[in-house]
């Protein structure tokens, strides 16, 4: 007995010291990044139009006091405008995944085919768009954002219940965008993430999540940190009364979790779990979600302008801050120059007038102004005139925000300062905005790929049962499928990162075609072709008056796909020509079709040449 209970002393002496050490390793990890989290801080003010603010030589941010009471102090924001329209920019080169099949077998067509609907559905499931939408957001304003692509246990079909009544679901992938306020690498000069060994992910969570996830009861406590709490909680802002946006939340608490990649001692990584003080799991990285099915680290990074030897990247906010300041600067001594063309500066001699009754009221029209006799009568002063160089600085820096931005007046302003005229000059001009921003849709890119196949290596590790999916069969019809981890092959595909079309883009390349004659063949559209550009065009109503012929090209690829398990019989009503071009398609392409399938076809071709003489 003393011995167990030795045992367990000196277990809970070592859990202690392991929570105790990931924090330490935590606090370590934030004192490092504490500037680069300012620097983010104070991007965040100037996109929010709180511009009067610096990081001081202690790496706070403090409110900048004005000089004279009577400085004008107004913000013109060209820093909020030039985001949403870069943002607007990205959203339509956002790149969409198409799986290549890696043959033009069968069984890679297949997979390609399930692989493709997999993403589709998990797209649509967790508004991936939106997903994207906020990552960019954040590597926009701060460099850099995350996605964390994991398997979510709670989620999914409804399969069964436990032995306490509690409801069990398949699983299912969940995506979620994290700012980088929520990240810590152990390597701050790393080039990307294959260069981290270890990344703790940090955030503030009320203490009754912690309870229902791990069972442990925390006493909770205010955070007030703004680097654990995600930008998107808007509604628990404060601002005090040093004028500084700082969090406020109650009842949380800080939890750490710490993945370290595979080495020598841990073959699966490391992944531990501390809130409060205490270690709520430890174990090895949950996700089989690398490139060969290795365990590895379920954390994507997307930048907006990478810097050489940095993990985070910098963001086009950085580079217009000082512009911004100077832009402000100049309009507001441009007011004031104005305000005394307008108002006037009154010269008065010393005791000649009540000089509080003309402070307060001024020298506003027909007032009767009783003035000492003999003195000199109250006058304005001669100001002089709007000096050239206010206007001539102010169009200088607004040139230089295009510069800086990579926005011409043509994106974010809807204006055309060129001489250009022609449909072609103006979309080679607005491409031209495009290729500046070439690191950032490179990025978003990348980030979109990786999620992707992060997707089906959980696919492929967690859908041990067969589950079932809805997905776009051949001939374009929709079909159910069941399908398991054995019928996903991550590994044995290709992705292909296209860019999503506007529906007007995709008419003027039909249109296009057309006028090149590639869309004919011989002297007059196909059927199959005319369909699709009608669907293309939008006009699905016409699915109903389709030529029967399509139904016929339907039939006979349902067909094939029974011949790769059983004979089957021509009917008599098949447009047989029809049907043999596409059972003779089924023959050529299927490189893989075993000796037993390869006869079926022969032997359903025969019966067609039968029925059809």
């Amino acid at each position: 007995m003393k011995e167990q209970e030795l045992k367990e002393r000196m277990e809970a002496a070592r859990r202690r010291a392991l929570a105790e050490e990931v924090q330490a390793d935590f606090l370590e990890r934030q004192k490092a990044r504490r500037q680069l989290e300012r620097g983010w801080q104070l991007n965040m003010n100037f996109l929010s139009g709180d511009q009067f603010c610096d990081i001081t030589p202690a790496g706070e941010i403090e409110e900048e006091s004005a000089e004279f009471y009577w400085q004008s102090r107004r913000c013109f924001n060209h820093i909020a405008p030039t985001v949403d329209t870069r943002m607007a920019r990205l959203a339509k080169v956002r790149p969409s995944l198409e799986v290549r099949a890696f043959s033009d077998s069968d069984a890679d067509l297949k997979t390609a085919r399930l692989a493709s609907n997999i993403i589709k559905a998990v797209k649509n499931r967790v508004d991936l768009d939106s997903v994207i939408t906020s990552a960019t957001l954040w590597s926009e304003v701060c460099g850099t954002a995350f996605y964390k692509v994991v398997w979510n246990f709670d989620d999914g079909n409804v399969i069964g219940t436990d032995e306490r009544g509690h409801t069990l679901r398949e699983g299912d992938v969940n995506i979620v965008a994290l700012s980088p306020f929520e990240i810590y690498p152990d390597d701050l000069t790393a080039s990307d993430m294959g260069g981290v060994k270890s990344v703790i992910h940090a955030k503030a969570v009320p203490v009754s999540e912690i309870r229902e996830k791990f069972g442990v009861e925390l006493a909770g406590r205010t955070i007030g940190e703004f680097s654990l709490v995600p930008y998107s909680s808007a509604s628990n802002w404060k601002r005090p009364a040093d004028g500084n946006m700082t969090p406020s939340f109650e009842n949380r608490e800080i939890l750490i979790e710490r993945y370290t990649r595979p080495d020598g001692d841990h073959p699966e990584g490391r992944l531990e779990i501390v809130a409060g003080g205490e270690l709520l799991f430890e174990g090895p990285l949950p996700y089989k979600n690398g490139d060969r099915g290795e365990r590895t680290l379920p954390f994507i990074r997307q930048v907006c302008i990478p810097l050489p030897g940095a993990f985070f990247g910098t963001s086009v906010v950085d580079r217009m801050i000082p512009l911004q300041r100077a832009y402000n600067a100049v309009r507001n001594r441009k007011h004031e120059f104005l305000n005394r063309l307008t108002a006037g500066v009154v010269a008065v001699e010393d005791g000649s007038v009540d000089a509080e009754d003309l402070a307060e009221d001024g020298l506003y029209p027909g007032k009767v102004l009783v003035y000492r006799q003999g003195s000199a009568p109250p006058a304005f002063l001669d100001c002089g005139s709007l000096p050239a160089e206010f206007q001539e600085e102010e169009e200088r820096i607004a040139n230089e925000f295009i510069l800086v931005s990579g926005m011409s007046q043509i994106s974010r302003n809807s204006a055309n300062p060129t001489n250009v005229t022609s449909a072609v000059g103006l979309q080679l001009l607005i491409d031209q905005d495009t290729n500046r921003m070439h690191q950032a849709v490179e990025s978003v890119e990348r980030a979109v790929k990786e999620a992707g196949k992060q997707i089906l290596h959980l696919y492929k590790q967690f859908a041990a049962s067969k589950r079932l999916l809805k997905m776009t069969g051949l001939g374009g019809n929709t079909e159910l499928h069941y399908f398991d981890a054995s019928d996903i092959s991550a590994d044995d595909i290709e992705f292909e990162t296209g860019y999503e079309r506007t529906p007007e883009q995709i008419k003027e390349e039909i249109t296009t075609l057309f006028s090149l004659g590639l869309l004919q063949s011989g002297d007059k559209l196909s059927d199959d072709v005319r369909h699709r550009i009608l669907d293309a065009l939008g006009y699905g109503s016409f699915e109903n008056a389709r030529d029967i012929s399509r139904l016929h090209i339907v039939k006979a690829e349902r067909e094939n796909v029974l011949l790769a398990q059983e004979d089957v019989e021509a009917d008599e009503y098949d447009d047989h020509a029809l049907h043999r071009t596409e059972h003779l398609r089924a023959l050529l392409s299927g490189g893989e079709n075993d000796a037993a399938t390869k006869e079926r076809i022969m032997r359903h071709l025969a019966s067609h040449r039968r029925k059809g003489e």
